[in-house]
């Protein structure tokens, strides 16, 4: 299981997944994704974006194993950030 809170817009070229917003939830798998949540089944540690804070126990095990790993996440969400366009 590893869902993520995005701190900043991404854009990932996968089915389903496309331009998305900061703020939103992100799961690696429909079996792990709860309502709301987009699924990204390419998810791992090589695709993993600087922006994704860790929700679970499986999140933080594959930020760690990830180039991101020990990085802080920045206190707000700015509004160049957290568009969609």
């Amino acid at each position: 299981m590893a869902r993520f809170r995005t701190h900043a817009a991404f854009y990932a070229d996968a089915v389903g997944v496309g331009r998305v917003r900061a703020g939103r939830t992100v799961a690696d798998s429909q079996a792990n994704a709860q309502a709301g949540d987009i699924v990204w089944s390419g998810l791992n540690s090589t695709s993993l974006p600087a922006s994704f804070e860790p929700l679970d126990a499986g999140a933080t095990t594959m930020r760690n194993a990830s180039r991101w790993a020990g990085t802080a996440f920045a206190a707000t969400i700015l509004g160049a950030d957290s568009t969609d366009g």
